[in-house]
C-alpha cells in the first residue's frame, strides 16, 4: 500500500507538472515577441495603440522588447543568434537592411507590398516598410530670419549654430552621414570639418539634441521633415519648419522583418500582414510622427500636407552602405576631432 500510495502521489505530481507545462506552452504560443526601439513602445509612441489593435485580431499578447535604437535592435539579435526569443524585428531602416540580411537571421515574408507608397515602390522580399520620411534640419521661424536653402548652406554658413546626432549611436546621425556622402562624395571629410567649426554639440540620440534646440540652444537641429507636424497637431504651433534642400533629401524608411527561427511563426506572419493595414498605419502619423507607407486619404492629419517636400530623393546603394559604413564613420570621426 505504501508503494501504491507513493506511486499515486508521483502520478498526481507528474500530471500537475504536465498540466502546468501545457499551460505555459499555450501561453507562449499566444505571445508575439517584437524587438523594437524604446520610443516606439513608449506611452507617447504608436506602440500601445498598435498593440491593442493587433491583440483584438489575434487573441494573443503582443510583447515589446525595447532597445535604445535601430542599431541596438540588430546588435541584440545578432548577439542572441538562432536562440533569440524574438519573432519580429520592428524598427530597422534602409541602412541596416543589408547587414540584417547578411546575418542570416531574417526570413522572407509573403506580404503583398504593391500598395506601398515609398519612392520607387517596394519589392524587397525580406522587409516590410511601416513608416517613411526624410532627414532634415529644423529651425524656428521666429528666431532665424536668414534661412538656408540647401545642405551646403547649412554646412558652410559659419553664422549658423547646429546640433546633430552621432552616426554611431543615432539613426538620424547615420542618415546625415549618408546624406553628406551623397552630396559631397569624396569631399565629405572636408565638409564635416567645415560643419564642425559651427556645431554646438553632437548628441548621442535624437531626444537630447531636439530638446536642446527647443530651449533655444542652436539655430538648427537634425530631425525629420515631419517634425513640424507634431508641433502643429499637439501644440497648435506653426513656427517650426524644415530647411529646404536644393540637392535633395535623404529618405528614412523604417522596416520590419520576421526571424527565421521565430518561436511563433504563425503569429509573426500575421503581424507582418497587419503592418500594412489601417490598424497599424493609422497610428504612425501621430504616434511616430512619420508618413505612413500606404494611402490613408482623409485619415492623414492635414498638418502633413504642407510639409517640406524633397526636390530630389537621394539614396546610396544598400550594398555600398553596408560595405563602407565603418569607413565613413571613421572619416567623420577623424574630421570632427581634428
Amino acid at each position: 500500500m505504501r508503494t501504491l500510495y507513493i506511486t499515486s502521489i508521483a502520478l498526481a505530481t507528474l500530471a500537475s507538472l504536465s498540466l502546468s507545462a501545457t499551460v505555459v506552452q499555450a501561453d507562449e504560443a499566444k505571445t508575439l515577441n517584437v524587438y523594437t526601439y524604446d520610443s516606439f513602445a513608449s506611452d507617447w509612441g504608436p506602440g500601445p495603440k498598435i498593440k491593442a489593435n493587433f491583440e483584438k485580431e489575434c487573441a494573443c499578447t503582443l510583447n515589446y522588447v525595447t532597445l535604445d535604437s535601430s542599431v541596438g535592435i540588430l546588435s541584440r539579435v545578432q548577439l542572441e543568434g538562432s536562440s533569440s526569443k524574438a519573432d519580429v524585428l520592428l524598427g530597422l531602416d534602409l541602412n541596416l537592411m543589408q547587414a540584417a540580411k547578411a546575418s542570416g537571421l531574417v526570413s522572407e515574408h509573403n506580404v503583398d507590398t504593391s500598395k506601398v507608397t515609398t519612392p520607387g515602390g517596394w519589392s524587397d522580399s525580406y522587409f516590410v516598410p511601416f513608416d517613411q520620411g526624410y532627414f532634415a534640419f529644423i529651425y524656428n521661424t521666429e528666431t532665424l530670419k536668414e534661412v538656408p536653402k540647401s545642405l551646403k548652406e547649412v554646412v558652410e554658413n559659419q553664422d549658423l549654430s547646429v546640433i546633430y546626432q552621432d552616426p554611431r549611436t543615432s539613426t538620424p546621425g547615420l542618415g546625415l552621414m549618408l546624406w553628406m556622402k551623397s552630396v559631397y562624395g569624396d569631399d565629405a571629410g572636408k565638409a564635416w570639418q567645415t560643419l564642425a567649426s559651427h556645431t554646438k554639440t553632437v548628441t548621442k540620440g535624437w531626444y537630447d539634441g531636439y530638446s536642446m534646440f527647443l530651449k533655444g540652444e542652436a539655430d538648427l537641429v537634425l530631425s525629420y521633415t515631419t517634425s513640424p507636424a507634431y508641433h502643429m497637431v499637439v501644440e497648435s504651433e506653426s513656427k517650426y519648419k524644415a530647411v529646404p534642400a536644393s540637392e535633395g533629401f535623404y529618405p528614412q524608411v523604417e522596416v520590419a522583418a520576421q526571424l527565421k527561427n521565430a518561436p511563433n511563426k504563425a503569429l509573426a506572419d500575421k503581424f507582418m500582414q497587419f503592418i500594412l493595414t489601417q490598424g497599424f498605419q493609422g497610428e504612425v502619423s501621430t504616434g511616430n510622427w512619420m508618413f505612413p507607407v500606404i494611402e490613408l486619404g482623409d485619415a492623414l492629419p492635414k498638418a502633413f500636407t504642407g510639409l517640406e517636400q524633397p526636390a530630389k530623393v537621394l539614396t546610396l546603394p544598400a550594398e555600398q552602405v553596408a560595405a563602407k559604413r565603418k569607413q565613413w564613420i571613421n572619416e567623420w570621426l577623424d574630421s570632427v576631432t581634428q
